[in-house]
């Protein structure tokens, strides 16, 4: 049967794994979804970063609108990034 989940091991200043176990304490949340919550914001904040980054692009290319390969390309950015096949 295959595991449905992986584990990581992080390392952490004192101070800051202090926060972390008064945050997840705080929200009734475990560690672990403290941390899945912190990377599903980090991707979105990753991919909006992306999508500005090629706006501003075509802003300075006098675009309109997106072009096929921009398309293709921020679709294989993105992917990358989640580790999808491309």
């Amino acid at each position: 049967m295959e595991r449905t989940t992986r584990q990581f091991t992080i390392s952490l200043p004192p101070g800051m794994a202090e926060q972390v176990v008064a945050a997840a304490k705080a929200e009734s949340r475990t560690i672990s979804e403290l941390f899945r919550e912190a990377f599903r914001t980090y991707r979105a904040q990753r991919i909006q970063t992306l999508l500005n980054t090629s706006q501003a692009e075509g802003r300075r290319r006098k675009h309109q609108g997106y072009t096929q390969d921009d398309v293709e390309r921020l679709i294989d950015e993105v992917r990358a990034e989640d580790g999808s096949p491309l």
